[in-house]
């Protein structure tokens, strides 16, 4: 059994990796969109190299054995007819790891099994309050104009840029409206939040918006807020971060099948 455990390792991540990116978009609580053409690619190479190296181990634990059930020992020469090994020589078995190995590499499997059985959610409340509130690197100047018609969609991380940089005001008197799942801060104090992905989860990066106005769902819902902004402090100052949104109406949705923002 030992000859196939790599061929299994290769073949349960294989298939993992295949099961969030073919048949559903699991993959998007992870990564961006655009890498799903490559995780399938990578997921199918690596379920080949399975089906190969379980091909190979066939094989090897054939030449292994005698036919009959039995391991070969070559010529005898590591025998001293009585069935043991004499003392010192070298491993009867050459090419097979002590027995204490593969069992130790069979926990590689677990992060495999997790994708298949269970996959890990997306990034949520635990991980923006992690963050260090930390705002882009960009300086007080003008944004585009704002779209026509009240209420314009924005991303919460949109939103947080212009509350707290636009010289312009864009936000003053506008009705917005965003969606975010719910962290909390100090007292009654709750935020709509959102994390912006570049690449994958690992750089995440959050943007969060006070709401005031309206009772705090429970931590990590999903809601969509429409509002008006409340301007605090200068701008680019650390009075005016995180920005207020004074909120008209707060409901509750489903989690989207894509959670993170994009620059």
């Amino acid at each position: 059994m030992r000859w196939y455990g790599p061929a299994v390792l290769l073949t349960l991540v294989g298939a993992a990796v295949l099961r969030i990116t073919l048949f559903g978009e699991l993959y998007l609580r992870y990564v961006q969109a655009g890498l799903r053409p490559w995780l399938v690619i990578s997921g199918v190479l690596l379920t080949g190299l399975g089906v190969a190296a379980g091909a190979l181990a066939r094989v090897r634990g054939d030449e292994y054995d005698d036919g009959e059930g039995h391991a070969c020992h070559g010529d005898g020469d590591g025998d001293d007819g009585d069935g043991r090994s004499r003392e010192g020589d070298a491993d009867p078995h050459p090419g097979q790891l002590p027995g204490h190995r593969p069992r130790l590499a069979w926990l590689l499997a677990l992060p495999a099994l997790a994708l298949l059985l269970y996959p890990p959610p997306a990034l949520g409340s635990y991980s923006a309050g992690r963050e260090a509130a930390a705002r882009a690197a960009q300086g007080v100047g003008t944004f585009p104009a704002l779209p026509a018609g009240d209420p314009v969609g924005l991303t919460v991380a949109a939103f947080s840029s212009r509350a707290v940089y636009d010289s312009g005001r864009s936000l003053t008197g506008r009705t917005v409206r965003m969606t975010g799942f719910v962290t909390r801060g100090k007292g009654q104090v709750w935020y709509l939040t959102r994390l912006l992905v570049t690449c994958c989860a690992a750089d995440a990066t959050t943007s969060k918006v006070e709401i005031r106005g309206a009772g705090a769902p429970a931590v990590d819902t999903w809601v969509t807020v429409t509002g008006t902004w409340l301007p605090e402090g200068e701008l680019g100052s650390d009075e005016a971060w995180p920005p207020v949104l004074a909120a008209d109406t707060v409901v509750r949705i489903a989690q989207p099948k894509d959670p993170y923002e994009k620059p």
